[in-house]
């Protein structure tokens, strides 16, 4: 059963989603809507001929920063110095850069205009994140995503020269500010680095510092 969301501030139990993870429809992209969101392990995913829609995978796509694969390859371009990688200096263009790339199998883009100025405010409030990857002076890679606590709940990464995302990801993953990055969705891309599928159970654990 899909639930239909209100005015007020509330989500259904995140173990009635669908067999997809859909749970809920409709509702807003508030600050505290939103935060109320990543805390339960929920998160929004639509576009713009669609009503917002509320995710709450069964299985979660994560990376556990201790089991990140870099490949000797990746060492090589990591050493080179060819990067350079920040940490919030231009959240808005790398959002931005997020909703421009063209991904395969995917017509436009999830990231609409109410997603970017949502995901700006709670930025503004520190709980938000961007990692740029440049080549001097251009920005040709990066990721953002929502803190909660010690968990980085990815939203989307772009690379506009090889291997600039994977930077931009390890970066995040040797910080040593999180225990989890939840990737949300699958790709060959990330399984590769070492993201794998946990249950609901083992991530909300780690997501509520709680012992598993």
């Amino acid at each position: 059963m899909i639930f239909r969301l209100d005015k007020r501030l509330i989500f259904p139990d995140p173990l009635r989603a669908e067999a997809d993870g859909l749970l809920a429809i409709g509702g807003d992209l508030s600050e505290d809507r939103l935060m109320l969101a990543y805390q339960n392990g929920i998160f929004p995913w639509y576009n713009e001929d669609t009503p917002i829609l509320w995710y709450s995978p069964h299985e979660r796509f994560v990376l556990f920063p201790g089991e990140l694969k870099i490949s000797k390859s990746m060492q090589q371009v990591l050493r080179s110095g060819r990067f350079t990688v920040t940490m919030d200096q231009c959240f808005e263009k790398v959002v931005e850069a997020c909703s421009a790339v063209e991904r395969k199998g995917q017509d436009g883009t999830w990231i609409t205009n109410e997603m970017k100025h949502a995901y700006r405010r709670i930025y503004t409030k520190g709980h938000a994140h961007s990692i740029e990857v440049w080549v001097q002076d251009k920005l040709v890679g990066g990721l953002y995503g929502v803190q909660i606590g010690s968990v980085f709940c990815g939203e989307s990464m772009f690379s506009l020269v090889s291997n600039a995302s994977k930077a931009a990801l390890i970066t995040l993953c040797q910080s040593g500010a999180y225990k989890l990055i939840d990737c949300q969705v699958y790709t060959e891309h990330l399984e590769s680095m070492g993201a794998r599928m946990v249950f609901r159970k083992e991530y909300m654990a780690i997501l509520q510092n709680k012992k598993v």
